[in-house]
Formats: C-alpha cells, sequence, structure tokens
C-alpha cells in the first residue's frame, strides 16, 4: 500500500497567547425555526387566497375551469417562490443565520428552477383554459394575452429574461462562461421579475379576488424591494463608509496565489470570524461593481483584513493588480462556519486549493490543544500552496498537524486523494489520521464536487453528519 502521508507537527509546540473568543450560545436552530416559520406561514397564505377565490370549486368542476383552477395554482405557487428567490439572494438576516449561506445556495438553486417550471405550467395551463372558454386556437388565444391584457406585455420580457438566467445556471452552460459575464446576466433576473410583477398584481384573479389579498400581494413584493435596497445596497454602503476598508499590501501567495492585505476603522466592530467571507468591491477602474465573495484568509482580530486568491480569471488576477490604498467596498460578513461550531474532541480540517484559507483562520482564532487539530491540504502541486507562512507558523507555534496531499487527482472512488494514495480508500485515510472519528469535527472548504466526495468517506469513516462543517458561498 502507498505509504501514509507524513503528519508535521513539533514533539512540543509553545502555545502563543492568542485570542480565543468568547463562545456565544448556539442560536441557529431558533433562527432556522424562524425561517421555517415565515416560509410555511406565506405558504398557507396563498393557499387561503386559492382557495377563497373559489378555485377548489373550479377544480371540480372539469373542463376550462379545471384546466385555469390548475394555472392559477401553479401560478400563485411561481409568485410565492419568486419572491422567497429574490429574499434568499437578499442577505436577510433572518435567513442568513436561520439556512447558512450553503443551505440558502442549494435553496436559491432548487427554488428557481421550480418556479420557473410553475411558471410555465402556468402560463401552458391559462393559454388552455381560456382557448377552451371562448373556442379559439391556442397560438390565437396566447397572442390574445399579450396584446390585450394589461401588463402582458412586460410580464412576457419579463418571462424572456427570467428563461435567460435559467438556461445559463445550467451546469454545463455555467462552466462555459466567466463568472463576470455569469454574474451580469443573473442580475437580469431582478429586471424579470419586475417586468412580471404588474401582471400580477393588475390582471391576476388570485391577486385581486378581494381587497385584503391585494393589500397582502403588495405588501410581499414592497417587502422584498425593501430587502434589497437596505441588505444589499444601504447597509454594505453605509458599513464601507463607516470603516474606510483601504488595500494595505498584496502579496504573492505560492506560486499562482495572492494574498491582500486590508486595513481600516475599528476592524473588530465588524464582528467578524475566522470562516467567514465578504463580497468584495475593489474600487481600481472600470468593473469595480462585480462583486467577489472570498473568505477570511486570517483571524480578523489581528486588525486587519486577509484574503487569498488562486490567479484563475479576471476578477482573481485583477486582485495582484491592487495597489496600497485603493478603496474597498464589503457586504458582510456571512456564513456560519467558524470556531463556534465545533462540539469538541479532535479538529480535523480538509481543503483543496483556495479553500484552505478559510480554515486557516479558522485555526488562528479557535481554541485547541497542541496535537488536537490536524489540516489535510489538497493541491495539484506542492508549489500550488496558499497561505503555507501561516501554516508553517501554526505547526511551529501551536502543535497544529499538517498533512499536505499534492498530485493529480486519484482515478479511483475516492477521487478527492491524489494518485501518490490512489492505493488508500478515502475513509481508510481519515481513520488514520483521526482514530477516534465518532469524536471528530471536520470542517471542510473546497470545489463542490470535490467537497461531496470527501463527505461521502467522511460518512463511511463513521463521522457523524452534525459534525461535518462546509459552507458554500456562490450560487
Amino acid at each position: 500500500m502507498t505509504a501514509a502521508p507524513v503528519l508535521a507537527a513539533p514533539p512540543a509546540a509553545e502555545r502563543r497567547a492568542r485570542r480565543i473568543p468568547r463562545r456565544a450560545a448556539n442560536t441557529r436552530p431558533l433562527w432556522n425555526l424562524a425561517a421555517i416559520v415565515v416560509i410555511w406561514a406565506t405558504s398557507l397564505v396563498v393557499v387561503a387566497v386559492w382557495v377563497a377565490g373559489g378555485e377548489l370549486q373550479s377544480l371540480l368542476a372539469g373542463g376550462a375551469d379545471s384546466l385555469n383552477s390548475l394555472g392559477r395554482a401553479a401560478g400563485l405557487a411561481s409568485a410565492n417562490l419568486l419572491f422567497f428567490q429574490v429574499l434568499l439572494m437578499a442577505r436577510v438576516p433572518l435567513f442568513e443565520r436561520g439556512f447558512g449561506r450553503d443551505g440558502i445556495t442549494r435553496m436559491h438553486r432548487i427554488v428557481g428552477f421550480w418556479s420557473f417550471a410553475l411558471l410555465l405550467a402556468h402560463i401552458g395551463l391559462q393559454i388552455l383554459g381560456y382557448a377552451v372558454q371562448a373556442g379559439l386556437n391556442p397560438l390565437e388565444q396566447a397572442w390574445q394575452f399579450v396584446a390585450d391584457y394589461p401588463g402582458m406585455l412586460l410580464a412576457t420580457a419579463g418571462t424572456g429574461l427570467l428563461l435567460l438566467v435559467v438556461v445559463t445556471s445550467v451546469r454545463k452552460a455555467r462552466k462555459r462562461l466567466r463568472y463576470e459575464s455569469w454574474h451580469l446576466l443573473h442580475l437580469y433576473g431582478y429586471l424579470g421579475v419586475g417586468l412580471a410583477i404588474p401582471h400580477m398584481l393588475w390582471t391576476g384573479a388570485d391577486f385581486t379576488v378581494s381587497p385584503a389579498a391585494t393589500a397582502y400581494w403588495w405588501a410581499m413584493w414592497g417587502v422584498t424591494l425593501a430587502t434589497v435596497i437596505v441588505f444589499r445596497l444601504g447597509m454594505p454602503l453605509t458599513r464601507s463608509l463607516r470603516h474606510g476598508i483601504r488595500v494595505r499590501a498584496v502579496e504573492p501567495d505560492g506560486r499562482s496565489g495572492v494574498s491582500v492585505r486590508m486595513t481600516g476603522r475599528r476592524i473588530d466592530a465588524l464582528k467578524a470570524r475566522g470562516g467567514q467571507f465578504f463580497v468584495w468591491r475593489f474600487l481600481d477602474g472600470p468593473g469595480w461593481t462585480r462583486g467577489h465573495p472570498f473568505s477570511l484568509a486570517a483571524d480578523p482580530a489581528d486588525g486587519e483584513l486577509v484574503i487569498s486568491a488562486r490567479l484563475v480569471g479576471d476578477g482573481t488576477r485583477r486582485l495582484a493588480a491592487l495597489r496600497p490604498g485603493t478603496r474597498v467596498l464589503i457586504e458582510g460578513p456571512y456564513g456560519t462556519m467558524t470556531a463556534d461550531e465545533r462540539r469538541g474532541g479532535h479538529l480535523l480540517m480538509i481543503g483543496a486549493g483556495a479553500g484552505v484559507a478559510p480554515l486557516v483562520a479558522i485555526l488562528e482564532e479557535g481554541d485547541w490543544a497542541p496535537g488536537e487539530a490536524t489540516l489535510i491540504v489538497r493541491d495539484h502541486a506542492a508549489a500550488d500552496a496558499l497561505r503555507s507562512e501561516a501554516i508553517a507558523r501554526l505547526v511551529r507555534e501551536r502543535g497544529l498537524r499538517h498533512a499536505p496531499l499534492p498530485g493529480p487527482r486519484a482515478l479511483t472512488t475516492s477521487s478527492w486523494l491524489p494518485t501518490s494514495h490512489a492505493q488508500w480508500s478515502g475513509s481508510d485515510l481519515i481513520r488514520y489520521v483521526s482514530p477516534h472519528t465518532a469524536a471528530t469535527d471536520v470542517f471542510l472548504c473546497g470545489p463542490q464536487p470535490w467537497m461531496d466526495a470527501v463527505r461521502t468517506d467522511l460518512r463511511r469513516a463513521g463521522v457523524s453528519a452534525d459534525r461535518i462543517h462546509l459552507e458554500a458561498f456562490a450560487v
């Protein structure tokens, strides 16, 4: 069998003076419950509106009435999901704290596809229902909708924009687009929603069935618009101006990476934690409006914000050209993958590429004894490793066990391992570096397919699901 991974750790490590964060009470279950209650409450209101409009009787009547009733049900469900599609990405604290960024990202994707599918069902059923009722050809009925009904021309344009967003979000299409191009196209979703709203509120029978229903829908979309303005625009701008974040230094990190160090006023007031991330906008010229999510790569308690990135696209390559003094706009901090998630016992950190950055920040901030924490790092080549100096310092000063696993990926069932360890199963390797898997907290960060493969082996090794902590921060 291939040799075991080398675990670097000194026989005796000196514990340096450091901040040990005060462990806050875990309020995430309460936030999660509150977020779920809001979602179910609004969904039940939608059902009540549909029933109050006499749609249940219409559904049982058969013929055109049934088609129209089903079409209105699909439209209501689509509108409700569209509402949450916007809310989930508006950085509303209720959902951020309740579901975490990883959960929100998954929900956003699922909700988006279902909302669009129900929208298509709504359009098709309503065209057929009205066509049967009027004795018209469905194509003729569709044209009448667009030409004669208030708001329908805008809704048609909005549907086209939503179709563009959905098509470019399919994984195969997403991989062919640069992040910057995809992100710009994705923003058209807001315009698509905005164009669809007038039709809902002007001509939708279930939206105008009563003054109370009309007031409810206007209020819902008013709240949605307010959350976007407050949490996506107002708060980030206010926070950025208050703290005056500027680039202090730009340094190479590994063979193909870069670290950006930033300072500002009262960084501690941001209450950022190791493992969290911000959306960053650097005011260095045209294109500054495009935000990029990067995790903190160092404990922010030292008075500066540090990010590390692999230079793989236009956005990351631009980091290398930043000049000291460049102003920075921030959104955040976001994310729940912090040292507070740890329940006790051994600490196993597994990162790939730039995914090592938040793990290093968590290790720098957290409280653990020498030999109690292990860091496994996957890179295509040893020279590509990020945060090497910070890791070496953690090994030297705090007794971190470090196991670098560089090399091309193995073509085995444990594809997250390198070819040098292809004869190992991932679960066996995990049990080797952390024998007491039932009492091990695992923090995981890297590309989604890679994390999925690691998580599978973690479960096979005996790590319980509630001790596996990971968080994605891109849609």
